[in-house]
């Protein structure tokens, strides 16, 4: 890749990490992260991570669009998560127990990655602080984040869970397609033509 859009590919790298932690990064702990967070490019449809692989990686979504999803018996696929900019893509549990994963991850556009390894992560919270605050306000938004989700596949009506989504993530509708959505929901793309028809 072209030396100006590595830049600014760590750039948007090096701001979530001063939001998430609320510290300034010096010179010396921006150089330690470029050493530990390698650039890649997935083209649309490519995938991240395969189910039955082991999670080793983790990466950082600078430009493009992913989704996290299972297949079942009968061929039928259910989104668990979708990923924009600045999200991560992989598999929580898979990347910290070494497990073989449950899930596939694939881009839905060509996707501009920062990638790192599980045994990088792990460094890089030893050497610097305002990464290691970082991965401790990820953990806390995946379990709040988790907890939603189940609240809502328990509680909620389809409805509920479609103007929910309206509400909380409006970019998906713009940038994932109908079926998907509908996956996201747990329900069926015609339910979800019914709802958004009676809802306009």
């Amino acid at each position: 890749m072209a030396a100006n859009i590595l830049i600014t590919m760590y750039e948007a790298l090096f701001q979530y990490i001063e939001t998430r932690s609320g510290l300034r990064l010096t010179d010396d702990e921006r150089s330690i992260i470029e050493s530990k967070f390698i650039p890649k490019r997935l083209l649309k449809r490519q995938y991240f991570l395969q189910e039955g692989d082991v999670c080793k990686k983790i990466a950082f979504i600078v430009k493009g669009a992913a989704r996290m999803f299972s297949i079942d018996d009968k061929g039928h696929e259910h989104i668990v998560r979708f990923g924009l900019e600045s999200w991560w893509l992989g598999d929580h549990e898979s990347f910290n127990l070494l497990t073989p994963s449950r899930y596939h991850i694939e881009v839905l556009e060509d996707t501009d990655l920062l990638v790192i390894t599980t045994v990088h992560a792990h460094e890089l919270r030893d050497e610097v602080r305002a990464f290691d605050l970082t991965v401790k306000a990820m953990d806390r938004q995946l379990s709040v984040a988790t907890q939603k989700r189940i609240h809502a596949a328990i509680s909620m009506t389809a409805e509920e869970r479609y103007d929910d989504l309206v509400n909380t993530y409006p970019q998906f509708l713009q940038r994932f397609p109908q079926s998907m959505i509908a996956s996201y929901l747990g329900i069926s793309p015609e339910t979800l033509s019914r709802m958004r028809r009676k809802m306009t």
